[in-house]
């Protein structure tokens, strides 16, 4: 099969679960099919990437838009210059005209079978007409996100800007997923939302993966200490809200009865805002050469986020390696995971805390927690979820043919009349 696949921003390095979920499949892709992956993004030209990257994804051509995003002052200022746009500004800030007519050329040669638009983000970068089968693939329903986003955004600046990209998502995105042939959700919850605005056989889940050769469980190991761990991006605003709620509402009630305990913070370029978190009990560590290593010295890890949409990755790393897990309803939302099992979802500071408590005191329930995680993760490993990734791009194909057929025979009757 030969695959266009066309999403925004750089995917080196993995430090974020859309960009892992991406580089799983395009490498298990591209080992069986002929793939042509279109990597743009803005900011620095960064040419150390442009020579990786098709290292590690063969067929992959860049192009660097200069769009400016190097500081936050520049991406400020390009959200005023896009204001007046009807598009939601998470779309028309990775929308180029160079890119455009790049994949407008490629559908009209028509060179491949089937194209991927990856995130919504990609979608205003694609014919009007799409002659050739395409997949959105959505790896959040971004209504649903920046909803989530305006009722938890701290600052009323940042509340206000998430309102009305809230207020323009909902008007877009909806008529955005109907144009594509088929769209791909990586829940059934988000298909279950999407459903209001495509039909529900239009939508197919391929669930989230794991690499399971890299977060194995070795039952013969041991936590360092009483420490809890949470891993992400911590740039990102679903997780800078759950590490401060966490360390303000949740952790002071676990430090009282776990006086020992330590809460390790993982992840690349923590805001100010996670850095002013750090104190004698918790430690930010920013960028970390290997996740994995944090996570096995883990006791309990931990997933406290009110924000979000789709799924998230760090859940299955974490119980890949055999870590017991708390977690919101929503850090948990769409993920194969059962509350009393293979993981414990609490929604309340308490009822985290006290989850916490329990994992960190009692061995015997938290090695039983631990084994079952172990096990649901097993199920996911990345060449696995591709194979259905396949199934849904080969059911893309025959959708378009379908819909191209009706189209056809409704011209006809048009004509006739």
């Amino acid at each position: 099969m030969k695959i266009l696949w066309v999403k925004p921003g750089k995917l080196l390095p993995l430090d974020s679960g859309g960009q892992l979920r991406t580089y799983n499949i395009l490498r298990c892709l591209a080992a069986e099919h002929e793939l042509t992956y279109l990597s743009y993004y803005g900011g620095l030209r960064d040419e150390a990437y442009e020579r990786e990257i098709p290292q590690h994804i063969p067929g992959t051509v860049t192009v660097h838009t200069a769009a400016p995003d190097a500081t936050p002052l520049e991406r400020h200022l390009d959200y005023v210059r896009r204001f007046p746009q009807l598009a939601p500004y998470p779309v028309t800030k990775f929308t180029d005209a160079r890119v455009r007519k790049l994949v407008t050329a490629w559908f009209e040669e028509r060179r491949f079978d089937v194209a991927v638009c990856d995130f919504l983000a990609s979608s205003l970068n694609f014919p009007s007409e799409l002659t050739l089968p395409t997949a959105l693939f959505q790896h959040n329903v971004e209504t649903v996100l920046w909803k989530r986003m305006a009722q938890f955004e701290v600052k009323w600046l940042d509340r206000m800007v998430s309102k009305v990209e809230y207020a323009r998502m909902s008007r877009f995105e909806p008529k955005q997923v109907r144009r594509f042939h088929h769209v791909i959700a990586v829940s059934e919850a988000d298909r279950d939302v999407m459903s209001a605005m495509v039909p529900h056989s239009a939508i197919s889940v391929v669930p989230t993966g794991v690499d399971l050769k890299k977060f194995q469980y070795d039952p013969s190991l041991r936590p360092a200490g009483q420490e809890v761990v949470f891993t992400g991006s911590m740039d990102w605003e679903a997780n800078i809200d759950g590490v401060e709620y966490f360390c303000k509402e949740v952790w002071p009630l676990v430090l009282a009865q776990v006086p020992s305990a330590r809460c390790l913070i993982v992840g690349r370029r923590p805001h100010q805002r996670v850095k002013d978190l750090a104190s004698d009990t918790v430690e930010v560590t920013g960028t970390v050469p290997a996740v994995e290593e944090y996570l096995r010295r883990a006791s309990v890890f931990v997933v406290p986020l009110r924000i979000g949409g789709g799924t998230r990755i760090k859940i299955y790393e974490g119980m890949a390696v055999g870590k017991a897990t708390v977690s919101t309803t929503i850090g948990a939302e769409g993920l194969d995971v059962t509350h009393g099992k293979d993981i414990v979802l609490a929604d309340e500071p308490k009822t985290f805390a006290d989850a916490i408590v329990l994992l960190l005191k009692d061995e015997t329930t938290r090695r039983r927690y631990e084994a079952a995680a172990a096990a649901t993760a097993q199920k996911y490993d990345w060449p696995v979820v591709t194979r259905r990734f396949v199934e849904v791009l080969k059911l893309t194909v025959q959708r378009a043919g379908q819909l191209a057929g009706k189209n056809s025979a409704l011209a006809a009757t048009e004509t006739r009349a």
